[in-house]
């Protein structure tokens, strides 16, 4: 193919990645007459719910929250199965949309992009795809995912295994048949937990390597009836105006009151609610105001997840594996969401390895090796989880002014402002990046609220005559110190966690997500915007 660009790629923007953000962000471009071109490396569409297509693979947020609000009209005609949707079905949700408002024609699949240089003379970025496509573009946006890359395995001689091995992140189209094999399962992240109880079905054996054990609550997922869809419908507007005024996003029914002002007996009562009859789920974070402030209300909580796994778990050596120490405050990491995570363990083929005690040295051509013997397998599956935040961004070789790199400029830590551009990076901007509430919040939402900000300002650059706006480095700077100030109030900077970047060795330990919730963080961006892009310079 020629390096040269065609007439046809000089666009108003390129979008890369084609997941929930990047289709909006299309769509929205559309809207005000850009001219767009959306470059996605996977065959198609959908971003972290096309690649994780493992068994068991569903989204830890509602269904009728984990959707677009865009589109009443969409909304209203969409019906969701379950409570808590499976991958195909939001893989079939994003195409339907990708349908129903013509996307398709400015989206390119199986196009992986390379680099993404500033032309400082021209004002433009030149977009390079893997296969040596050119693009020109006066804007760049980085639609590239949160959970996007996925984290390789590290111990040697997985080559010589002469069984089969897969990726959570990287699932075989086809599908994959556990039937009567010895499966190994290393890791107890979200993909993990999820996968854990439908391989346990059929397996012959089922052996879970555990380095560091996670809370888990249970998901209470269910079918969504005709009755509940429409009486939803009905109310889709309110439901839409509550999870603006929470802090994740979505609405969940908080606590105003701390663990510590109530009785043991109305803790452990209000706990049980969560867990069972509020309907499970993320509504265990929500018990009390400060679960993740306060050490004694965080304790807590954990303490009444312990006693629910020593509840569940029959064999009280597993249960105390299974059991999170007391060095990881609860839902610190992310909490995982699950079906049967805790009951798998009581089955006769189900067996937990603790790698953190005898951990894994080498895959042989039979298994696994850890320290003190091997475990024979047919399969090995891989949920080791992603270079989280910032993996994405990092593996496209991105320069701005200057040639200069954002690989090294983020080698100490990513640094944005408002999670959404880079100083000295112009006209680029990062859709729900390190910086924002992101990853702690409904990530739809979050896209919206980021993609509906950033096009409104497009809209007013080019009314006003400008093509440039860069992040100034001293609101940068600012930024990144209060990002920071603020996760030091709360709990979660003392988990090693992959908010932290801590499941990548090597990579810096900053904590990425932006936690003092969505409220506070939109008052922020409109307020910016409503300065005439307060910590933005624009030419």
């Amino acid at each position: 193919m020629s390096s040269s660009i065609s007439p046809s790629a000089e666009l108003d923007a390129v979008v890369v990645g084609a997941g929930f953000a990047g289709i909006y962000q299309l769509y929205s471009l559309r809207r005000i007459g850009m001219s767009v071109r959306v470059l996605e490396a996977g065959a198609g569409i959908g971003g972290t719910w096309f690649w994780n297509r493992y068994p068991g693979a569903r989204c830890d947020v509602e269904s009728l929250d984990y959707s677009y609000s865009f589109s009443d009209e969409l909304q209203q005609e969409w019906d969701w199965t379950e409570r808590y949707a499976t991958q195909p079905e939001i893989l079939r949700y994003i195409n339907h949309v990708a349908d129903r408002f013509d996307l398709w024609r400015d989206i390119q699949v199986d196009t992986r992009v390379a680099s993404a240089h500033f032309d400082e003379a021209a004002g433009r970025w030149n977009v390079v795809t893997e296969k040596g496509e050119r693009f020109s573009a006066r804007y760049c946006i980085m639609a590239t995912g949160c959970l996007s890359i996925p984290q390789a395995p590290k111990f040697p001689g997985l080559d010589s295994f002469k069984g089969r091995w897969h990726h959570s992140a990287d699932w075989p189209t086809e599908g994959v048949n556990f039937k009567g094999l010895r499966v190994g399962l290393i890791g107890t992240g979200s993909s993990g937990v999820q996968m854990a109880p439908i391989i346990a079905e059929t397996a012959r054996q089922l052996t879970v390597f555990q380095r560091t054990a996670n809370f888990s609550v249970p998901s209470q997922n269910e079918p969504l009836s005709p009755e509940v869809l429409a009486e939803v419908k009905r109310h889709y507007g309110e439901r839409r105006a509550r999870a603006l005024e929470t802090a994740t996003g979505h609405f969940l029914i908080a606590n105003d009151k701390s663990a510590m002002e109530v009785s043991e007996e109305e803790r452990r009562t209000e706990f049980e609610f969560r867990w069972r009859g509020a309907g499970g789920g993320f509504r265990m974070l929500r018990a009390f105001n400060d679960l993740l402030l306060n050490k004694q209300s965080n304790e807590a909580a954990a303490d009444f997840v312990r006693g629910k796994i020593r509840s569940i778990v029959h064999d009280p050596a597993t249960a105390a594996l299974l059991c999170p120490k007391s060095d990881l405050p609860f839902g610190t990491k992310r909490l995982c969401v699950d079906t049967d995570y805790y009951e798998t363990f009581n089955r006769p083929n189900v067996s937990l390895v603790d790698v953190k005690a005898d951990p894994i040295v080498e895959a042989t051509p039979g298994g696994l090796r850890t320290g003190s013997r091997e475990y024979p397998l047919d399969m090995i599956v891989l949920a080791t989880g992603f270079d989280a935040m910032t993996g994405a961004l990092s593996s496209i070789d991105v320069r701005g002014r200057g040639g200069a790199s954002l690989r090294d400029k983020w080698e100490h830590g990513p640094r944005t402002y408002l999670g959404l551009a880079v100083a000295g990076f112009p006209n680029m901007f990062i859709l729900a990046g390190p910086g924002s509430p992101s990853v702690l919040s409904n990530m739809v939402h979050s896209i919206e609220l980021h993609v509906d900000w950033l096009t409104a300002c497009l809209q007013q650059l080019r009314a006003s005559g400008k093509s440039v706006i860069e992040a100034d480095k001293a609101a940068e700077d600012q930024w990144v110190v209060h990002v920071n100030e603020i996760a030091d109030k709360t709990l979660y900077p003392t988990a090693n966690s992959w908010y932290m970047g801590a499941n990548i060795p090597g990579k810096p330990r900053v904590f990425m997500p932006y936690v003092a919730g969505v409220p506070a963080y939109r008052k922020i961006v409109n307020e910016v915007a409503a300065k005439g892009y307060e910590g933005f310079a624009t030419a």
